[in-house]
This record gives structure tokens, C-alpha cells and sequence, in this order.
């Protein structure tokens, strides 16, 4: 089965190796979980360096040949995509069931739904989210890191102290990794009557374009008032993070460190990328004023990720998804406290982005480019007006360090998309050239 596993694995959209031979993938963990259906672990090592996935596997000849994305090779199958099995999840789920060295869990007070048959949602990069019915969404974590995984631990504590502005968990699925408890997966509402914020800020933009009102305030699609509302939930969930989880205060002496660090990462980006060189005197300049009033930082439990595509609106409210962080990093580092601006700073960003990408390949970029801008600034000072409503604490020094981590933030982006979205440079190198 190895050999099947070894060749099916490389092409799938979650694999962190691509490009890079695997030397040996051996099976760590294989439990049954209900006739035909298996829960494996595979270590994959590349380069002297180990990763390890999940999968659940379906073993039926038929049923193979059925799901033909989802086969493996002689019989088997990635049984993620087998309705008829997946049912099995929930019902241990429901049950606190524990399954060899697997443990199926729900949170207290909950009930779960085992009738409900379930689909696959496409083009996600490192996760298999499965739907069921309009209810629920399991996200199954493909490649695993020892430890609770950041987005298990804020939700439940969130949920635990009634907070609005999240999804409702559920359930979960963990086990033990290098003797520490792992999430493998977890289950919560699924939001079937919401809308992607990304999706709603780029009909904004579209409509901006398209209009003939002289300003993005007077457009029909003005967004400014759902900036506001996000700005709002964005504080109230910070409010809340501060209650459920330690805080800490940073002296004037780490804060400078920090500033050192933003340094190193800019000095990195130029190096990659020779054309950040001419405006990097703006980033040390905002990094030097972080340093010169260097004073005491609040720290605390932040998203981490955040921007327009890890929010939802639904008929109500805003509501925040995928506190896990940036899924690259150690879970350690996802869990790190930070000031809660790096949250603000990342939106700010997405802001800019949803403003500027359509600019991209369009025939009148030049005409709209200052159109993009006064959409970008309205928005952007909507919701740091609603962040401000809501309770966020935006002193008028907190605006130095904001718009260096914005800055760092930009040189993190100038690196992506000279690596992968060429067209898209001009984006985050815009943000070394506005003043602000």
C-alpha cells in the first residue's frame, strides 16, 4: 500500500513536499474505523525532514472507481469524498467515543446531528473541510503538527463565554504526537446563509469602477458601513481574547527588539526583491519612530491571519473564522501573544488588496488607480472607526506602531508575490509609497 500511497500523495493539493523527492513513507497509525472505512497516519520523509498527514481510507474496489479524484490505487480511495462513510465522524463525535488511539469529542452542551450526509468543499490548500447538510463544516487538518491546534483552543474558550462573533463549535477528533494531544480535526456551524468578506468588499469595488458618482462614498456599493460593523466585532472579539486567555505586558527594551526584528525582515525582502530598495527608507523610518517612543505593549491571544477573506457576513453580524493562524508556522509561534494591531494592521492590508488587485490587468488602471486609493482610505478609516466604537484602544500613539506593522506586514507580501503573483507587486509595494 505504501507504493500506492507514495505516488498518490505527492499530487495533492495539502502536500508540503511538492517538488521535492519523498525518500520513505511508512504508516504510523492505522485504525478502523467502520467496516471499509480506516484512519491512517503516514510519515513522509524528504531531505532528512519528516511530515505527517492524515487520510481517511476507503477500501471497497467499487467505490474507488467511483470517486475517481479520490483514488488511490488497487481498491483504495481517499474515503473524505464517500458520503456513505463520512457519517462515521459525527457519530463518534456524538458519542465522546475513542477509537484506539483516536479521541472523538464534543463540547459539552451541545447536540450533534448524526443523520447528515456530507460534501467536500473545493480549493482549500491545506485543510478538507466537509459539509454537512447546511449545518455543519469538519475541517480535517492534513498534515499534522504535535500539539492543540490555535483555532480549537479560541473558539471553544469563545463559546464558552457566549461570544457572538464566532462560529459555534461543535466537536473535535485528537490523538497524541510526540506525546502531546493533537487536533486531527474540528467540527462547527457551517454558515450557510453568510457571505465571504472578500467576496462583498470586491463587488464594492466593482460597482466603484463601474459607477459615475464622483466619489466611493456616493457609489451604489459602497462598503464603508460594513467596515464599521467589522471594525466593531473586530474589538469585541479582542475584548473577549483578553478575558479568556493570559495577557502580558511587553517593556520598552522587547519593544525594540521587535523593531530589530521588523528590520531583519525587511532587509531579507530586499535582498529577494532589489526594486523594495528604493522606498525601504520608509520602513526604517517607521520602524526607527516604534523604537524612539519605545514604551510598554499590551500583548495578548490574537487571530493572526487576519483579513477580508477569514470573515463572514451573515444576516445579523460579522462573524470571524480560521483563528489557527498562519498555518505554516510552529503552533508555538500560533499561539505566541501579540498587540492586538497586528490583527488591525492585517485587515488595513486586506483592504488595500481588495482595492488594487482588479487593477491588475485592467485596460484603465491608470484612470482608476486613484479611484482604488479613495476606496482603500474610506474603508480603511471606517473600520478603525469601528474598531475604536467597539472598545479597540486606538491612542494617538498607538498609530506609530500601527503603520509599522503594516509596513512589515507589506514586506512579508512584496516577497509572496514576487514569488507567486508577479502581476500582483505593485499592491503591497504601493504601501511604501502612499504617506500616511
Amino acid at each position: 500500500m505504501t507504493e500506492f500511497l507514495t505516488g498518490w500523495i505527492r499530487h495533492q493539493r495539502w502536500f508540503a513536499g511538492k517538488g521535492r523527492p519523498i525518500d520513505e513513507l511508512t504508516i504510523d497509525s492505522d485504525v478502523e474505523l467502520a467496516p471499509g472505512l480506516r484512519h491512517l497516519i503516514i510519515s513522509v520523509r524528504q531531505a532528512g525532514a519528516r511530515d505527517r498527514y492524515q487520510l481517511l481510507l476507503g477500501s471497497d474496489a467499487d467505490e474507488s472507481a467511483r470517486f475517481k479524484p479520490a483514488h488511490i490505487g488497487d481498491g483504495y480511495y481517499d474515503a473524505a469524498y464517500d458520503a456513505c462513510l463520512t457519517g462515521t465522524l459525527l457519530e463518534a463525535m456524538a458519542a465522546d467515543r475513542d477509537l484506539g488511539p483516536l479521541r472523538f469529542r464534543h463540547l459539552d452542551g451541545v447536540e450533534i446531528d448524526t443523520s447528515l450526509r456530507s460534501l467536500v468543499l473545493g480549493a482549500e490548500q491545506s485543510n478538507t473541510s466537509l459539509v454537512y447538510g447546511d449545518t455543519y463544516i469538519c475541517k480535517l487538518f492534513r498534515r499534522l503538527i504535535p500539539g492543540i491546534n490555535p483555532e480549537l483552543e479560541i473558539v471553544t474558550a469563545l463559546a464558552l463565554r457566549g461570544t457572538h462573533h464566532i462560529a459555534q463549535p461543535y466537536g473535535w477528533i485528537e490523538t497524541d504526537l510526540d506525546g502531546e494531544p493533537t487536533t486531527l480535526a474540528m467540527t462547527q456551524e457551517f454558515l450557510s446563509n453568510a457571505s465571504d468578506g472578500w467576496a462583498l468588499a470586491l463587488a464594492s469595488v466593482r460597482d466603484l469602477y463601474a459607477s459615475f458618482e464622483p466619489s466611493a462614498s456616493e457609489a451604489g456599493g459602497d462598503f464603508s458601513g460594513e467596515s464599521f460593523r467589522l471594525g466593531k466585532a473586530t474589538a469585541q472579539v479582542h475584548h473577549e481574547l483578553a478575558a479568556a486567555f493570559p495577557t502580558e505586558v511587553v517593556e520598552s527594551q522587547e519593544v525594540k527588539r521587535m523593531t530589530e526584528e521588523f528590520r531583519r525582515r525587511l532587509a531579507n525582502a530586499v535582498a529577494e526583491v532589489p526594486e523594495l530598495g528604493e522606498y525601504a527608507h520608509v520602513a526604517e523610518e517607521a520602524y526607527q519612530r516604534v523604537a524612539d517612543v519605545a514604551r510598554e505593549i499590551h500583548v495578548q491571544r490574537v487571530h493572526g491571519d487576519y483579513h477580508l477573506g477569514q470573515v463572514m457576513r451573515t444576516p445579523t453580524d460579522w462573524v470571524i473564522l480560521d483563528f489557527e493562524g498562519e498555518p505554516g508556522q510552529p503552533i508555538a509561534e500560533r499561539r505566541a501573544l501579540a498587540s492586538p494591531l497586528r490583527d488591525v494592521a492585517g485587515m488595513l492590508r486586506s483592504f488595500d488588496y481588495a482595492a488594487r488587485h482588479l487593477l491588475a490587468d485592467h485596460s484603465d488602471a491608470e484612470d482608476l488607480r486613484p479611484r482604488a486609493v479613495e476606496w482603500a482610505e474610506l474603508n480603511r478609516s471606517s473600520f478603525l472607526a469601528g474598531y475604536s466604537a467597539g472598545g479597540g484602544h486606538l491612542r494617538a500613539e498607538d498609530a506609530v506602531l500601527l503603520r509599522a506593522l503594516e509596513l512589515d506586514k507589506a514586506a512579508y507580501e512584496v516577497v509572496y508575490e514576487s514569488r507567486n503573483r508577479p502581476a500582483w507587486l505593485p499592491i503591497p509595494m504601493a504601501a511604501f509609497q502612499l504617506d500616511r
